[in-house]
């Protein structure tokens, strides 16, 4: 069988649905200035799904710097892989501040998230190791482990029974192979907006010998006193042996970073496919995530307003009679049931006639009949903005419990 004829027959979950949907569901293209507000099919609309937490992305003092590294460096310095020859003092000055922000031993760069902690976890495990990860991870976790040629467990999501039932047969496994035990959690899960269950997971030790993996892709810049993440929130940092995080969230840039131990870091530095055979990070990027950081640990201010927009956003969804699930970070998912065509339409009327864009999640991400709508507050929304976006939330469920999207056009 040729393989392009697979192809033809199965265009996958969501390219099932690219003639009717790219280019608006799929694919959409927001236009104009990072912001609070920007343009979606030519009409201006409050932006909910860009996860640009603190504003950072187009801040004035950001942009200088990017376009200043940028005039100096161009887009191509340094020239190979940083083991080669594509190594800065700027790179090694970013991993060290990364790695005293976090509170461990060292830091090393890589290029992105999802590429990075897939690469670590391929770096760490051998067919000896057995991982247990949480159901809930992301997919740059899932791909990590599908790459592993050992054992491998899921517990069901934040279900501390069920990953002490997985850690127990991982137990006898690695009794017999002479490996080791990798639990993966995050810190935030990004869809749901809960927190990992990490303290309970930390106080499993004493029983099981493990080491733990934390991707706080959500949770570093926005959790915790000073921004460091879900580690500090609910005091376990100590405890992550292998801290990740992104800088497409919090800082609104790329790249991401793993912290720990300095003997771990090393290995993972001379180790890591992924980062040894691939160009540095370009000096912009470094720069202005330097520059992020920085930024990120001196102006508290930028937290604190996007808790504020946070707290006024999830309250006042609330009050109004909105399930917005067990979030208890800047996630904001609201839960509401209807089918897939329904959601389409809701949607359609949410950006056409109230101006809204936020992401639409439904089946087979979510169970049928439900429909998720992703709200991502930033410091840059206004109260404005939050009162518009309830209002129109509330219009549309009116019209969803009423049928109205089972009709075949959508108007106001």
């Amino acid at each position: 069988m040729d393989i392009f004829d697979r192809i033809r027959k199965d265009a996958g979950p969501l390219g099932k649905y690219a003639e009717q949907a790219e280019g608006y569901f799929i694919f959409p293209k927001l236009e104009g200035q990072l912001a609070n507000r920007m343009h979606f099919n030519g009409k201006e609309c409050i932006v909910w799904s860009i996860n640009n937490y603190l504003g950072l992305g187009n801040h004035p003092d950001v942009r200088a710097v990017d376009a200043a590294s940028t005039k100096n460096w161009g887009l191509a310095y340094p020239m190979g892989s940083r083991m080669m020859s594509g190594n800065t003092q700027i790179h090694d000055d970013l991993e060290k501040e990364l790695a005293e922000f976090e509170q461990k031993e060292a830091a090393v760069l890589v290029n992105f998230g999802y590429q990075g902690i897939m690469s670590a976890i391929d770096c760490l495990l051998t067919r000896r190791d057995v991982v247990v990860y949480d159901a809930g991870c992301h997919a740059c976790i899932v791909d990590g482990v599908r790459m592993h040629a050992g054992k491998r467990f899921a517990y069901q999501h934040n279900d501390i029974a069920s990953l002490e039932k997985h850690l127990e047969s991982a137990s006898k496994i690695v009794e017999e192979t002479g490996g080791g035990i990798l639990v993966i959690s995050e810190g935030v899960f990004g869809m749901r907006g809960d927190q990992g269950k990490l303290k309970e997971i930390v106080a499993l030790r004493p029983k099981y010998n493990f080491r733990l993996m934390v991707d706080d892709a959500h949770g570093f810049g926005t959790l915790g006193e000073t921004g460091m993440g879900a580690g500090e929130e609910q005091n376990v940092q100590d405890d992550i042996d292998i801290y990740f995080a992104t800088f497409a969230k919090s800082m609104g840039s790329i790249g991401a970073f793993l912290a720990g131990d300095k003997e771990l870091v090393q290995f993972l530095k001379y180790n890591m496919r992924s980062q040894i055979f691939a160009k540095s990070l370009p000096m912009p990027y470094v720069e202005g995530n330097l520059k992020r950081l920085r930024m990120l640990r001196t102006m508290p201010e930028l937290k604190e307003k996007l808790w504020a927009n946070v707290n006024q956003l999830q309250s006042g969804l609330k009050a109004a009679g909105f399930d917005i699930g067990n979030t208890n970070s800047c996630v904001t998912p609201v839960y509401m049931k209807g089918s897939v065509e329904e959601a389409m339409k809701l949607v359609y009327d949410l950006r056409e006639n109230h101006r809204i864009f936020c992401s639409i999640v439904v089946y087979p991400v979510i169970p049928k009949g439900m429909i998720l709508l992703r709200l991502i507050p930033t410091a840059s929304h206004t109260s404005d903005d939050i009162e518009e976006t309830i209002k129109a939330f509330s219009a549309v469920q009116i019209k969803l419990e009423a049928n109205a999207y089972k009709e075949a056009v959508v108007s106001e």
